[in-house]
């Protein structure tokens, strides 16, 4: 395909004529849009990096040109690829490319360029003003938005602002001596740079007032001012861009003329602009000062409100005498909309053009002329200048949290999974910067909402299509169908309004009770019944106007379809019991109600009610409250969203203190790396790297380019732990360079001073030996875990198999040594990742009374010890009867009389007065007192605690020297005095009474290492604040997996101390280069940019990071399928040395092969639903490979099954359990999942089906291919279409590796497992190629019936040997039958059904939707299977049912894991 197209395009010889090709992305002029299935297919065959811009030059420079690169930048921002790469290979002809783009972005529409094209260079524009990080567009985008832009001001409106700053006068006379000094043609050209934005704005100004009020319009014009008022929020968000650009946007009054525009009034074809256009006024009157930068309070915004109005008044009282009303007036009287249109409705245009000239909005007036502005305009632009405006945050406080019908279903705000990337949306963007921390939290509070929203539509579609509202014969509404998470509402009362509070218009709460029949399967039942406190239920009211029986169609409208009016929010409080009172949850437990009919109370959403009220009111509209019918119920899980918005809502309300060396990186500003720690003020130059190092040679590889100097001569001495010191080299102040450029202080700089340490002898018992770290780290994890242990920000990037855990673990440990008083903050994505944080930080030397784990996870631990809250309380109580035990036993020991083990208070006397006594004298004693050294007996002589450690290994002291016995002596007493410390610490379990307090006082004083998943902390923020929970330190594993908002949440879940933060460390693990947060709407995802995480964001502003550069978990050969994504990554020397790595794959020629699958039966790809693609060759090929190395002798659970698709992981599971089911031979892989699920695991042997034949799909995304590439340690097989993969430009590097071998599977049958040839070695048995998935099938179809043959021959020669051999003849016997029931069920034949049967047609899906509840309740293992377990025969003209998305849905109840087809279409 690309050497046809490329063919095509260099037809007319490079650069000597124009090429053909230029034309073919966009039609002739006078047709509509431009062909993006085209667009698509140059862009992916590499038609900008292969001939646009490799060819480009200002000789070749044409509109056509000019608009094929355009389309392509465009069409590769739409697919989320990297766009600028090829520009900063060959940047000379990029400066004169942009000066073409800017004069076609003004010429006349209708002149060469129409409307359309214009758009097209709108976006491409908008693309530029969003790449600031890229330095080549930044050098160009620069020059427009500049100070010298003021150049567009009208002179007294500058006059004006140069007067409010003089700072800018200054600059401003410097720009206008350097205008002077260059030649005219220069000057000219910046003069037009200056103008541009100016120029585009009056441009579109004219277009925009060519739009009709009710004739016609060409969608043309309304696309563009879309797109023109999405480039005008862009260039409003950003600061750098923000700064001078406001003021001119300001002076144009673009606003005031959007607003009294045809098209904002036009219904239909003005929703969106208007939408936009209401994101456009929130920014430009942003509470940021735009030349500092610096976010305004609330006093300061209404500071600036009053000196606007006043000026008006001083203006009117000075000028008009018509106004002295109104100039007379207090401020509070006059700042409505409704007082100033009063006041200035009655004066001309003239006099209003007058007062606007006065206050420097307009030009002024010559005495002779008339204004040439409408009254309307005039009016609207004093009024809306000078009307009070409700403050952000009043009106965040206002706006309801649960989204309602009108959200829900619209599509600007939260458009279909079908989103295209092809037209604009109302909705944020995630980039590299934002203007203030409240902007910040505003953007992701909104995103974070309508993602939710998006998942609470589906969950609505969903239930209420299930139970399939009818309209009944006498006009209500019948129920036909049932739902698992909808029930219908027999009774809904409002039961309590509250008054409000003071200051707020809305009621403090309103609570309602929701009564429904759960006449339901038990199970379904208890799930209703025990829908817990804080729970989020949606209430809906239908109105169907189908009759009884109507089919529901997915491709139709969902609305119209149910007649659905209403959606609100609530929140459960509880259940009532028979007396009507609320069941709390609690301990007790729960009472047994009667009957069938439930009620639970509920909380609903107070600003929503009191809008509703208000609307039923004012407009005479039906009561909402009295008319709902169903009440819809949402997994736990995904039904978090209300606590989350709740959390980002009170931060908002806060005054959120971020640590100061944070603030500007958290916002895309100043140098990014001045939070490492080598720029950090409070750098600590000596840290105890404790048992990091395992010798001193290890220490001296670890620290490349430095100068070790030991302390200690001895080498014997020279054994960990060590302590270093490091030159500390402050940030501020930069040291001079000599004559030759080099550091004066090179050598000081480079020499570390290494001190080994003892560690102080913890006692006799063998568990008093610290456990110890036995991992070598290489130098880049030792910086690594260096830059953890030192304040700032760390992070480090982890490619796959590259030890960031223990890296994390070993950071915390030191941590925890080194500074015992702080406290540190784990947080992971997932669950899974903080269990194997807590199974690695419980092997090193961490007292576990100090571990702490937070949220409902800790269940899944692999370990018998219960870190959770109450079971960390348990192990306090239980921990302190055994150290109470120990105290009796000492006192036995010392013969002290009385109950000194009572309690801690006791325990504590008894050593102050007991065992210090003993101690004190003792050391009295044994202590040198003249100059000559004590005797080496009196040591163990007057030790007074034999006795006590008489269970202890003896002797415990050795006698060999006074200093070792006097060691020992010193740790026997550390070994009490540590009890009785304990014991002092636990004391306080004693003093509170209850469990709940115990919990309390364990995670605000007792825990030093507190982990949780970011989910628990975005919940849970508010409960910990109030707590007065505290931290130091915190360390974020899976970073790049974690939503940008949730990153940022941890970090302010404590109150700050006098103003500020106490964070000190804040240390991100992750890897950018794998796959980023699941988004499921692809419009968030692609337009909004919200999959990026924050640790990406830091990575592309340019924040330093330590990149792990050696991998130990796969083959080199499999490291090099995606070791290109990384800086320099090797791998460990374990990976060529250990056997396991070095021996082959057995019965297999390659340890990777791509095997290139073509249709199976004139089928490749199907999608039975939409993003549902599934394709049964490479399903049956896949299961059949499983099938034969499991025969050979391969273990089932260390081979995984992988694919990019849900249909297809659905599919392969359908197989599997039709092909293998429970069958003993072959056993079930360890997984059949998709490669965005198996992210973060890791198997032995990986098959992985790539699914697509038509299009590559989302595998395009490189980080989806690092994934996949990088979850087998042993052997990778690949089905795919390779034709089409090899083609795709980024996946060349694993795909040229992956080409490189025969792309027919080479199996080698006769070589058993494990087999002893090497890894590359040739075999010495005979290879045989595989061409097809039919041949694989029936070779192993027929390997199975043989291995059946023979194992039952070799069974029948046992029995017939002497007597005295068969010792295990019943077990043999017991054997052979099994095998013959085996071979019975072999089919002879295939009979499975055929390809006819298999293509799950929509509507054999939609009639699975429609199953009755016993049919609904199929496991994983059900769905679809319906022929024997054990059938293996091979899918000759026939092969299983593929298995449709209803069965997934049913599986979705199910442990198993589900990605959305939004995931999928990525």
């Amino acid at each position: 395909m690309r050497k046809k197209l490329s063919n095509q395009g260099l037809q007319g010889g490079g650069h000597s004529s124009r090429p053909h090709v230029f034309t073919q992305p966009y039609p002739k002029r006078g047709s509509r849009g431009f062909a993006i299935r085209k667009i698509m297919l140059l862009e992916f065959s590499q038609y900008l990096e292969n001939y646009l811009w490799m060819n480009y030059s200002p000789e070749v420079s044409s509109k056509a040109y000019l608009m094929s690169i355009c389309c392509m930048v465009n069409e590769k921002f739409r697919e989320n690829v990297p766009a600028w790469e090829t520009f900063k290979k060959k940047p000379d002809h990029f400066p004169f490319f942009f000066k073409c783009i800017l004069k076609a972005a003004l010429a006349e529409t209708d002149g060469e360029f129409s409307l359309h094209e214009q758009t097209v260079l709108l976006l491409f524009l908008d693309h530029c003003f969003n790449s600031l990080e890229v330095d080549l567009i930044r050098s160009q985008v620069q020059q427009l938005i500049s100070l010298p832009m003021w150049m567009g001001l009208q002179p007294a409106r500058l006059e004006l602002e140069l007067k409010k700053t003089p700072k800018l006068r200054k600059f401003w006379n410097l720009i206008k001596k350097n205008d002077e000094k260059m030649d005219p043609e220069a000057r000219e050209q910046a003069y037009q740079e200056r103008r541009f934005l100016s120029q585009l704005i009056q441009k579109f100004i004219s277009v925009l007032k060519s739009v009709p009020l009710s004739e016609p319009v060409t969608m043309d014009k309304v696309h563009y001012c879309e797109r023109f008022i999405e480039l005008m929020i862009d260039l409003e968000a950003l600061l750098p861009t923000r700064r001078w650009f406001n003021t001119i946007l300001d002076d144009s009054h673009l606003l005031v003329h959007c607003y009294l525009s045809n098209l904002v009034h036009r219904e239909e074809d003005g929703h969106l602009f208007s939408q936009l256009l209401d994101m456009l006024k929130f920014y430009t009157g942003f509470e940021i000062n735009d030349q500092t930068g610096n976010a305004l309070t609330e006093n300061e915004m209404t500071t600036i409100h009053y000196d606007r109005i006043t000026s008006l008044q001083r203006a009117a009282f000075a000028h008009f005498p018509e106004l002295y009303d109104f100039a007379l007036s207090n401020v509070a009287e006059v700042d409505t909309r409704e007082s100033l249109i009063k006041f200035f409705g009655p004066l001309s245009s003239n006099t209003l053009h007058q007062v606007a000239s006065y206050l420097c909005l307009l030009p002024t007036l010559p005495k002779t002329e008339d204004t040439t502005f409408d009254k309307e305009f005039l009016l609207e632009l004093l009024v809306s200048r000078h009307e009070r405006r409700i403050s952000q945050i009043q009106q965040l406080n206002q706006m309801p949290l649960y989204p309602t019908e009108k959200i829900i279903w619209d599509e600007n705000i939260v458009p279909t999974e079908y989103y295209s990337g092809e037209g604009c949306l109302a909705l944020p963007k995630l980039n590299l910067q934002f203007l203030t921390l409240h902007d910040y939290l505003l953007r992701n509070f909104n995103l974070f909402r309508l993602e939710s929203t998006y998942e609470i539509r589906q969950d609505i579609e969903d239930s209420v299509s299930r139970m399939k509202p009818w309209q009944s014969e006498y006009g209500g509404v019948v129920f036909g169908g049932w739902a698992r998470m909808a029930q219908p509402i027999v009774a809904f009362t409002v039961v309590e309004v509250a008054k409000p509070n003071i200051g707020e218009n809305w009621p403090t709460r309103v609570r309602a009770d929701v009564t429904i029949n759960l006449n339901v399967r038990d199970h379904i039942k208890d799930e209703w019944e025990g829908l817990r406190k804080h729970d989020v239920c949606f209430l809906i009211t239908v109105r169907p106007t189908k009759p009884y029986g109507t089919k529901f169609d997915r491709r139709r409208p969902f609305i119209e379809q149910v007649g659905l009016v209403y959606v609100r929010g609530c929140e459960i409080q509880g259940m009532l019991d028979d007396k009507g009172r609320v069941i709390e949850d609690g301990p007790e437990p729960r009472p047994n109600l009667r009957g069938e009919s439930r009620t639970f109370r509920v909380f609903l959403d107070p600003n929503q009610y009191q809008q509703d009220m208000t609307n039923t009111i004012q407009n005479g509209a039906e009561d909402v409250y009295e008319t709902f019918n169903i009440i819809m119920r949402r997994k736990p899980k995904e039904n978090n969203f209300k606590a989350v918005l709740e959390t980002i809502r009170n931060l908002m309300n806060t005054d959120c203190v971020v640590p100061d060396w944070l603030h500007d990186i958290i916002l895309g500003y100043g140098d990014p790396s001045s939070a490492h720690y080598s720029k950090m003020p409070n750098q600590i130059s000596t840290l105890d790297f404790n048992d990091t190092f395992l010798s001193i040679e290890h220490l001296k590889t670890s620290f490349p380019g430095h100068n070790v100097k030991v302390t200690v001569d001895d080498p014997a001495l020279q054994i960990p732990p060590f302590r270093i010191t490091f030159p500390v080299r402050s940030g501020k102040g930069k040291k001079r360079k000599d004559a030759d450029g080099e550091d004066e202080d090179t050598e000081e700089a480079k020499t570390l001073i290494v001190e080994p340490h003892v560690i102080p002898n913890r006692g006799p018992y063998p568990y008093n030996q610290p456990k110890r770290n036995t991992i070598q780290f290489t130098h880049t994890q030792i910086e690594a875990i260096r830059a953890g242990m030192q304040p700032g920000l760390t992070m480090v990037v982890g490619p796959p198999g590259t030890g960031k855990t223990d890296v994390a673990v070993q950071i915390i440990s030191n941590i925890y040594h080194n500074f015992p008083e702080q406290r540190t903050l784990i947080v992971t994505h997932s669950n899974q990742a903080l269990n194997q944080l807590f199974e690695k930080i419980m092997a090193l030397d961490i007292d576990e009374r100090h571990l702490l784990r937070l949220g409902h996870g800790e269940e899944e631990l692999e370990t018998e010890k219960d870190f959770s809250r109450y079971g960390r309380v348990n192990y306090v109580l239980a921990r302190r009867i055994e150290l109470l035990e120990e105290v009796k036993r000492l006192q036995k020991s010392l013969g002290v009389p009385g109950d000194a083990s009572y309690t801690c208070e006791t325990a504590g006397y008894f050593f102050l007065y007991q065992v210090m006594s003993r101690w004190e004298e003792y050391i009295s004693k044994v202590k040198n007192k003249s100059n000559t050294l004590p005797d080496v007996t009196e040591v163990s002589t007057f030790f007074p605690f034999h006795e006590y450690f008489a269970n202890a290994p003896q002797p415990i002291f050795k006698g060999r020297s006074y200093e070792e016995d006097m060691e020992i002596a010193e740790g026997c007493f550390r070994h009490i005095k540590k009890i009785f410390t304990q014991l002092e610490e636990f004391r306080a379990s004693e003093l509170l009474r209850s469990g709940l307090d115990r919990s309390k006082y364990l995670l605000v004083k007792e825990a030093k290492i507190i982990a949780m998943t970011c989910t628990h902390a975005a919940l849970k923020r508010h409960d910990l604040v109030k707590l007065g929970f505290k931290y130091d330190n915190i360390l974020m594993e899976e970073a790049a997996q974690i939503l940008e908002i949730e990153t940022f949440i941890p970090l302010l879940l404590q109150n700050p101390q006098d103003g500020f933060s106490r964070l000190k460390r804040w240390i991100m693990i992750g890897d950018h280069h794998q796959l980023p947060p699941v988004i499921k709407n692809m419009a968030f995802q692609k337009y909004s940019n919200m999959e990026q995480s924050l640790f990406t964001r830091f990575v592309r502003v340019g924040v330093p990071t330590v990149d792990l550069d050696a991998q130990g978990r796969a083959r080199a050969s499999l490291c090099n399928l995606y070791n290109w994504r990384y800086k320099n990554l090797g791998n460990l020397p374990h990976v060529q040395l250990l056997p396991e790595f070095s021996t082959a794959n057995a019965g297999l020629l390659y340890d990777f092969q791509l095997i290139n699958v073509e249709d199976f039966q004139g089928v490749g790809e199907s999608e039975p639903n939409p993003y549902f693609y599934q394709n049964l060759g490479e399903a049956e090929y896949v299961v059949a490979l499983f099938m034969y190395m499991c025969l050979l002798g391969y273990p089932a659970d260390k081979i995984s099954i992988l694919t990019t698709y849900n249909g297809q992981k659905h599919l392969i599971r359908d197989i599997i359990n039709r092909r293998c089911g429970s069958n003993p031979l072959i056993g079930r892989p360890n997984k059949v999942t998709t490669v965005d699920r198996f992210q973060g695991q890791q198997n032995d042997y990986i098959l992985l089906s790539l699914v697509r034949t038509r299009a590559v799909g989302h595998l395009r995304d490189v980080r989806r291919l690092v994934v996949a590439m990088s979850r087998a340690r042993l052997g990778l097989y690949i089905f795919a279409r390779v034709s089409l993969f090899q083609n795709c430009f980024e996946l060349t590097p694993a795909f040229s590796q992956l080409t490189a071998r025969p792309l027919h599977l080479h199996i080698i049958p006769t070589e058993p497992f494990p087999t002893s040839r090497k890894n590359g070695e040739r075999p010495s048995h005979e290879v045989q190629i595989i061409k097809n998935m039919p041949q694989m099938a029936n070779f192993v179809y027929n390997m199975y019936m043989h291995l059946i043959q023979t194992t039952h021959h070799y069974h029948q020669t046992l029995l017939q040997l002497p007597p005295a051999m068969v010792e295990e003849g019943e077990e043999i016997q017991s054997q052979e039958t099994e095998l013959e029931t085996e071979e019975e069920a072999m089919p002879v034949q295939a009979d499975v059904p055929s390809l006819t049967d298999a293509g799950s047609s929509q509507e054999a899906s939609a009639s699975q939707t429609e199953t009755t509840p016993s049919q609904t309740e199929t496991t994983p293992d059900q769905t679809g299977a319906g022929s024997n377990p054990e059938t293996l025969s091979p899918p000759s003209e026939s092969t299983a049912t593929m298995v449709g998305p209803e069965a997934a849905a049913a599986e979705a109840d199910t442990p198993q894991d589900t990605t959305s087809a939004a995931e999928e279409t990525k």
